[in-house]
């Protein structure tokens, strides 16, 4: 038993447990999604409906596997001879979907319900939290004042010259020994 569906602009011949990929879709992945664009119809028997332009109540139900980006395309133009060229990329927003079921007047399963999520614990710490980032303010405020003024050193001390530094002597040409022959 096959089916020709059609979606995104395309036709594609799905049977039962097809794997597709397809232009993107609504839905997550674990939904289903149901094609009512059916164009042709086969069953198990061999007899054929062909729609004009679709068959009457036949619906296809897919499971969403995946949703992302295909692999990127490079377009590349060249006009030889007058230093033209442009590269441009793209990555199409595609689908894989596995076909489930093939038969007349399916209706979606609804995905299963999500839990709602547990209340964060970070909103009531914050007012906690401020109260300590007041005290660690206070205690610094306390030590500066505490402490004495720094030493004044001598400003000749402090602005001592700064010796140059020495130069690496230059390298002594190699002492010449002559071999003397005995």
């Amino acid at each position: 038993m096959f089916a020709v569906i059609k979606t995104g602009g395309k036709q594609y011949k799905v049977a039962k447990n097809d794997v597709l990929k397809i232009e993107k879709i609504e839905g997550e992945a674990g939904s289903v999604v149901v094609f009512d664009e059916v164009l042709a119809f086969t069953d198990d028997k061999g007899n054929t409906k062909v729609g004009s332009p679709l068959v009457e109540n036949m619906t296809v139900s897919a499971e969403v596997i995946e949703q992302k980006k295909d692999d990127k395309v490079l377009i590349f133009k060249k006009k030889r001879r007058h230093n033209y060229r442009r590269k441009v990329g793209h990555r199409q927003q595609v689908a894989w979907i596995r076909i489930q079921d093939i038969a007349e007047g399916l209706k979606a399963k609804k995905a299963p319900a999500k839990k709602a999520a547990p209340k964060k614990e970070a909103d009531t710490k914050a007012p906690a939290v401020a109260k300590e980032t007041k005290k660690v303010e206070a205690k610094t405020e306390e030590k500066v004042a505490k402490k004495p003024a720094a030493k004044k050193t001598d400003e000749k001390k402090a602005a001592a010259p700064k010796t140059e530094a020495k130069k690496a002597p230059a390298k002594k040409a190699a002492a010449k020994t002559e071999n003397k022959d005995k």
